[in-house]
């Protein structure tokens, strides 16, 4: 049920101007199916693990865009051979750039952004899909994970992907929770959404807490966001950033929660 990509990749010029976040949204028709957009730097061998996951447990229409941030490691090839829609930067722009340029070429009518070191499970479209439209002004929902941040890191020990799988991914309304915030790593919103607040704040490259800086504003514009308990996805966690000397993530991390601060006047940790 995938939609098929183009022979050739897209290919962003260094002199192409920097997308920065706006409220002008121009987007190409909508469809109605989901577009998945992962970005990725260097991964090839989580990438692969990925798609494999997509093509395997998605039961429902979607279309998949790869956006390649300059890697030297046969992922291009890779996204032509698997007739994936691509998008290849010459050079690292970092994810909310990344994110950004592949939401431009998006045609479904729900978008989602999906880490590429995450594994996605049975039925888990399905059961977000259904957290996304079966309650009150809800805009944004995530899944539950083994790894990740605030509430939406499960507190009992991973075992096997197969287990927690078979554990959560029974659909349950009851599961849902109401958050103040959803991580990154797997984020499905409506194109409404994004037509009212604009993309993410390239602000934040090459990451960190640009996701809670687009839930936030979310949230000003009246969307609540909410936990679909019953849809776990693995994550590895953190690949990019561990190839990075510790002090310079610690320092990252630092500099983009102050720049949180100084744009909202309140410290991101107290959604957490």
């Amino acid at each position: 049920m995938e939609a098929g990509g183009p022979d050739i990749p897209r290919v962003i010029s260094r002199r192409d101007p920097p997308h920065l976040v706006s409220q002008d949204v121009s987007l190409p028709p909508r469809t109605q199916l989901t577009s998945i957009i992962i970005p990725t730097y260097n991964g090839l061998p989580l990438l692969k693990d990925c798609v494999a996951s997509i093509r395997r447990h998605t039961d429902v229409p979607y279309e998949l865009i790869v956006v390649d941030n300059g890697s030297s490691d046969g992922t291009v090839a890779y996204c032509l051979q698997e007739k994936i829609k691509l998008i290849a930067a010459p050079v690292n722009l970092g994810f909310p750039a990344a994110c950004n340029l592949g939401l431009r070429l998006a045609t479904g009518s729900e978008l989602l952004l999906l880490n590429n070191d995450t594994i996605v499970t049975r039925r888990w479209l399905t059961n977000l899909q259904r957290c996304l439209h079966e309650q009150p002004n809800v805009g944004m929902v995530g899944p539950v994970t083994n790894y990740a941040s605030g509430r939406q890191r499960l507190r009992e020990r991973f075992t096997t992907i197969d287990r927690m799988t078979a554990k959560y991914n029974e659909a349950n309304p009851k599961r849902w929770l109401e958050t103040k915030r959803l991580i990154g790593m797997c984020l499905l919103f409506k194109r409404e959404l994004l037509e009212k607040i604009g993309y993410l704040d390239e602000r934040f490259s090459p990451g960190h807490f640009e996701d809670d800086d687009y839930c936030y504003r979310a949230r000003l514009h009246g969307y609540r966001l909410s936990i679909a308990g019953d849809c776990f996805i693995y994550h590895k966690g953190s690949v990019s950033f561990r190839k990075k000397p510790r002090p310079l993530v610690r320092k990252a991390i630092w500099r983009n929660r102050q720049k949180f601060i100084r744009k909202w006047g309140v410290d991101p940790r107290k959604f957490m």
